[in-house]
């Protein structure tokens, strides 16, 4: 022991000892050699296969009991992968948002516009200019019916005339008695005798005129009532005569005063030469509407007219009348008619004379 201790080992000796540490290493615990393991076949394919090896390096089948030696390293190895792909497409996606994409083409559209081409410019309107004297202001195409103008008449002396006495008129318009006779002068003639100095003619409204008809005789049969009054002594109004009752009559030409007025005479203008006429007036406000009314005043005799224009001197000349009619009682012989063609009776004009 002492020996051991205070003498150093000698040279080599520590190599030495360490070849017996391995040496006894090598041995196993009962002194004997240790034998390094020995390799298994696959049991796929029966390669060789090194203790501790997991997988078959020809097939890559596992070893007997490596799955349930390690079942974390499957599942480790999975993650492993899923990590790695993860990993790899981030990093694909970050490449690509790192990338710059190319810039983008910019378009510019450009329009053609019309050229804008400016107002013409304002032509000035000539001053209105007086025309010459002789220059003719072009009259309307429409015809304008213009109201009646009385012409102022010149008295005429009348003819001697022999009176004849009148006894009245019965109900139906017939006089009783010898017939009226009228004088036969030129110009206008006289119902029932002449009277100098006449005033003008009324001046009448356009709608002063209507027909009258109390018998209710087909509105065909007349003409226009308005051309009695128009101051046209061409134009006039007719009455369609009935073959059945021919020769008597009973329609007639009404006139509307519009207000009361005092009547001397009428004059009356027709070419049914024969015709027998009297002249009615009213003092109502609506024309009765039967000519045998008490409110009709006859205002003269029943008269076969014997020439174009015949003038009728009224009675009740300081009366006020508000309707004049002339009142058709007989149709003369040469307007009767047939009845495939019947005949008519013509008033031309009528005019109405104010009491002075």
């Amino acid at each position: 022991m002492s020996t051991l201790v205070d003498e150093p080992p000698a040279a080599g000796s520590e190599p030495q000892l360490a070849g017996q540490d391995r040496a006894a290493a090598s041995s196993g615990p009962d002194g004997g050699s240790a034998e390094a393991p020995a390799s298994h076949p696959c049991p796929n394919c029966g390669a060789p296969m090194q203790p501790g090896q997991d997988w078959c390096l020809q097939c890559g089948a596992a070893a007997p009991g490596a799955l349930e030696r390690a079942p974390w390293r499957s599942t480790g190895l999975i993650v492993a992968l899923i990590a790695a792909l993860a990993l790899g497409a981030a990093a694909a996606a970050v490449a690509a948002l790192n990338q710059h994409a190319p810039a983008r083409a910019t378009v510019t559209s450009i329009v053609a516009q019309a050229p804008v081409t400016p107002p013409p410019a304002a032509t000035p309107t000539p001053a209105p200019t007086t025309p010459p004297a002789s220059t003719k202001t072009p009259l309307p195409k429409a015809a304008v019916k213009l109201p009646k103008i009385p012409a102022t008449t010149t008295p005429a002396t009348p003819a001697p005339t022999t009176p004849t006495t009148t006894t009245g008129s019965g109900a139906n318009g017939e006089s009783q008695g010898s017939a009226p006779s009228s004088s036969e002068g030129s110009g206008t003639g006289s119902g029932e005798g002449t009277n100098g100095n006449q005033p003008s003619a009324l001046l009448l409204d356009t709608d002063a005129a209507s027909t009258y008809n109390p018998y209710n005789v087909p509105a065909a049969d007349f003409g226009d009532p308005s051309l009695t009054i128009d101051g046209d002594h061409g134009t006039s109004w007719t009455a369609q005569v009935n073959p059945a009752t021919a020769p008597n009559m009973a329609e007639g030409v009404l006139i509307d005063l519009k207000s009361l007025k005092k009547l001397v005479a009428l004059a009356l203008t027709s070419t049914s030469k024969g015709m027998v006429v009297q002249v009615y007036g009213t003092t109502e406000k609506q024309a009765p509407t039967s000519i045998t009314d008490p409110g009709w005043t006859p205002l003269s005799a029943p008269l076969a007219l014997k020439k174009t224009t015949t003038r009728f001197k009224l009675r009740k000349p300081k009366q006020g009348f508000r309707y004049a009619l002339v009142w058709i009682s007989k149709a003369p012989a040469s307007a009767v008619g047939t009845p495939t063609a019947p005949g008519h009776v013509v008033v031309g004009e009528v005019e109405l004379f104010p009491t002075s």
